[in-house]
């Protein structure tokens, strides 16, 4: 087959349409960069999408955060943490050194009362809301590198925690159902009217990216009939949106999410990332099971990556790639993000492993 462009053969990928290779694509810790760049390995002006020509790219244009004239207070500090608390009235701890999920310590909003008075007033589509300039310019980049071009954001489950903590969002799925659903009704909506507000101005994406982390380790947060009920109606909403528009939609889901799966497939998702494994999701049984109308990307153990040995990397990928591949719908990615620990070259050798395995 004659060589693709990158936007070709992301295309393709998500249609589960031949292609002469699988796609490319990878997240990294921001500190990644940064000790590359130090180590001499990657120009620090240069992308990583440029460095390694992955056939994608994204971009996220929308702020959440309820009150957005609020300046965020630092609280407490050390030598290693910073404490704050921002426009949701949130007092997150986050660590200096590394990158890291924040430490959840206390939140304004712990019930229905809280949201209805502090923060769902705020959450009105506007301009401010908007970063133009930063879709515009990753939007003309992609097209001129024929990249494939994501509208990323984080959608309703990964907005409603940082307002109050999974703790009081998971109890009041059980406890105050009407509340959650009024909160994933309030960011459906805003996430909707944002994206025709979005695209009408600046022109379509090639493709919409949601972020939304609803498992951990060995299960999901919620179970799929709560999933169902307050989660779904929300993702239908946008889902159907980029598909008017004609757009394939990634979903994002750290965690175990297997059980959530039909529900994300019924509500229009076209391809499934990351597909953590260390949390108990199983690409090759996911692809069995699905590969007929889901593409794929991720699933490659990234602690297979870290030691840096090329022989644990070879075996990872060879037990995988000729195997999901099959049907088109595959897109080379780790499980989750590169950490600094791994050196350039082995995440160079990953790559061109996986290219050399994922050839047809």
């Amino acid at each position: 087959m004659q060589t693709m462009t990158g936007y070709e053969r992301t295309l393709n990928m998500l249609k589960r349409q031949p292609i002469d290779r699988i796609p490319v694509y990878e997240h990294f810790w921001s500190d990644t960069h940064r000790t590359w760049t130090e180590k001499g390995y990657i120009p620090e002006d240069v992308p990583f999408a440029d460095f390694f020509s992955f056939d994608m790219d994204e971009t996220s244009a929308f702020k959440f955060v309820a009150d957005l004239n609020f300046v965020p207070q630092v609280v407490e500090e050390t030598d290693e943490t910073v404490l704050t608390r921002d426009g949701n009235g949130a007092l997150l701890r986050r660590h200096k050194l590394h990158d890291t999920t924040p430490e959840h310590v206390d939140f304004a909003v712990t019930e229905r009362g809280g949201w209805e008075e502090l923060i769902k007033p705020h959450l009105k589509a506007e301009d401010a809301r908007i970063n133009y300039e930063a879709y515009r310019e990753k939007r003309r980049i992609c097209k001129e590198k024929n990249r494939f071009f994501y509208f990323s954001c984080a959608h309703v489950f990964e907005c409603m925690h940082p307002v109050c903590g999974h703790e009081h969002m998971l109890a009041g799925m059980a406890l105050d159902p009407g509340w959650v659903s009024d909160m994933t009704t309030t960011y459906g909506n805003l996430i909707a009217d944002m994206m025709q507000m979005l695209f009408d101005k600046e022109g379509l994406p090639d493709g919409v990216w949601f972020y939304e982390d609803m498992g951990f380790l060995g299960r999901p947060f919620m179970s799929p009939a709560m999933y169902k009920e307050l989660v779904q109606p929300a993702h239908a909403k946008t889902i159907a949106l980029a598909h008017s528009l004609g757009l394939p939609v990634v979903m994002h889901s750290c965690g175990m999410v297997e059980k959530l799966l039909p529900g994300m497939i019924e509500a229009g998702i076209d391809c499934l990332q990351v597909i953590e494994v260390k949390a108990g999701m199983d690409l090759i049984k996911l692809h069995k099971q699905y590969g007929d109308r889901l593409s794929f990307m991720g699933g490659i153990d990234i602690r297979e990556v870290y030691p840096n040995d090329r022989a644990r990397i070879d075996k990872e990928l060879e037990a995988k790639i000729p195997i999901v591949k099959n049907g088109f719908g595959y897109t080379l990615h780790s499980d989750h993000s590169i950490p600094a620990t791994v050196d350039m070259p082995t995440f160079r050798y990953f790559i061109d492993k996986g290219i050399e395995l994922g050839t047809y």
